[in-house]
């Protein structure tokens, strides 16, 4: 979303002037599809060779499936090279090779905090899956992982494909006009001004396949727990609409309220439909009552970021109802309007926007203007609790194909050598909430 033509003129640029690309992809053990899903696309100005290092197994082999099915594909295939280091040693071989300059990871969390520490060490720029902290010593890692980035001049960033779902740019747009919103409600712990709830699924499909999950991703101590993997999301969109490109300060502008989470009853026979196994791993056998997995995979949190109250749950289902998957419901209170995001069967599981208005408001269509000339063709529908904002099909990509778009704009800061000021302490403040937070809620 963010300069997409400078930043095409530049890496074209950059490419005349050099015989090879200047960026080269690392990927380091995929364990999670999201690895797969930042090489959907193709990207100007990086190489079609990709170094994959990883220890043998099928999270390896179920990702490069998924390269083989983008290079494959009959519409737009890609052209990716996958050359492939197979081995225990593999994290060591990758620092010593050091073939490229940007790894992609996206696998197990309780390794992923360390895989980034010795990635930046060696000089070496990370794009992360989320989350990139899953627990208090891991939080203590990863800020040591931005002061070792800061050092050897390297970024290292995680994948907010959130950022880019149209409904909750246009809800941020929306946030920032005061005819239609006003100012922003503080609201209070039973009445929070910021509401954002997530709904995911264990068993759904991935690029028109049925998803294969590894057994490790149903044991929260090598996943994490929903407070602190899938809430990362909420709690970055809650900082990014709200306190827009602003610093925050994880250390003064966040009072943690209430933190809880509850599992999720995974069967036996759902297990084997989801990981392919026969049986659950020993390492989630203490996990498992009466024969059914216990995953705690779902949270809430309870906060106020800089005064303003917020409420963000997580809840994890089996499998999604009939013609539906993931949803998302959000809402945002201003003096005189809400922003609500609804994604339900009403809707047909789409994300619409609506503007509710607390007070009677004149002039919307004018005060709407200014959003429309931004984004042709969104434009305003009277409904019963006010407008629903109307987005054309062009503007809904899809939810993978935000990997694309986060990595292009990844790229860009590469090539600026820098990530906006307020990133890297956003990028803690969020860790912290989540990781504080899930702390709170084992007690």
């Amino acid at each position: 979303m963010k300069r997409p033509l400078t930043f095409l003129f530049l890496i074209m640029a950059l490419s005349a002037c050099s015989s090879s690309p200047e960026i080269v992809l690392l990927t380091l053990d995929p364990g999670h599809f999201h690895a797969a899903l930042v090489q959907k696309v193709q990207y100007p100005g990086v190489s079609r060779d990709v170094y994959v290092y990883a220890p043998e197994g099928e999270d390896l082999e179920q990702h490069l499936a998924k390269i083989e099915a983008y290079n494959t594909r009959p519409e737009e295939p890609t052209a990716w090279n996958e050359i492939v280091y197979r081995g225990d040693d593999f994290l060591d071989r990758m620092i010593a090779e050091k073939k490229g300059n940007v790894m992609v990871t996206a696998g197990n969390n309780a390794k992923k905090t360390e895989y980034i520490e010795r990635t930046l060490e060696a000089g070496i720029n990370v794009l992360a899956d989320k989350p990139m902290a899953i627990d208090e010593a891991h939080f203590a890692l990863l800020e040591k992982c931005f002061d070792t980035a800061r050092e050897k001049g390297v970024l290292l960033y995680d994948i907010m494909t959130e950022r880019f779902e149209i409904s909750t740019i246009l809800q941020r747009e929306l946030s920032m006009v005061p005819a239609i919103y006003g100012e922003q409600r503080k609201g209070s712990l039973e009445e929070p001004a910021i509401t954002k709830e997530s709904v995911h699924h264990f068993y759904k499909n991935v690029s028109g396949n049925a998803l294969i999950r590894p057994g490790w991703f149903y044991d929260v101590r090598q996943q994490g727990e929903g407070i602190a993997d899938v809430m990362v999301h909420l709690v970055d969109l809650v900082q990014w609409e709200c306190f827009p490109e602003q610093v925050l300060d994880y250390h003064k502008d966040i009072e943690l309220l209430a933190a809880r989470h509850w599992t999720t009853p995974v069967s036996r026979s759902q297990f084997k439909a989801s990981t392919g196994l026969d049986d659950f791993p020993p390492f989630l056998r203490s996990d498992v009552k009466e024969d059914t997995l216990q995953v705690y995979a779902n949270g809430q949190i309870d906060y106020a970021l800089r005064g303003v109250h917020a409420k963000v749950t997580v809840t994890w289902a089996f499998e999604p109802p009939a013609g539906g998957g993931d949803t998302h419901y959000s809402t945002m209170c201003g003096t005189k309007s809400d922003l609500v995001i609804r994604q339900g069967p009403e809707q047909g599981f789409i994300p619409e926007l609506y503007i509710e208005p607390c007070t009677p408001l004149e002039n919307v269509e004018t005060a709407f203007a200014s959003i429309a000339a931004k984004y042709p063709g969104v434009c305003l529908e009277p409904c019963e609790s006010g407008w629903h904002v109307s987005i054309p099909d062009s503007y809904r990509v899809g939810h993978e194909a935000h990997f694309g778009q986060v990595t292009s704009n990844f790229l860009e800061y590469l090539s600026e050598g820098t990530l906006p000021e307020w990133e890297v302490p956003n990028m803690l403040a969020k860790y912290y909430t989540t990781t504080q937070a899930w702390k709170m809620a084992q007690e």
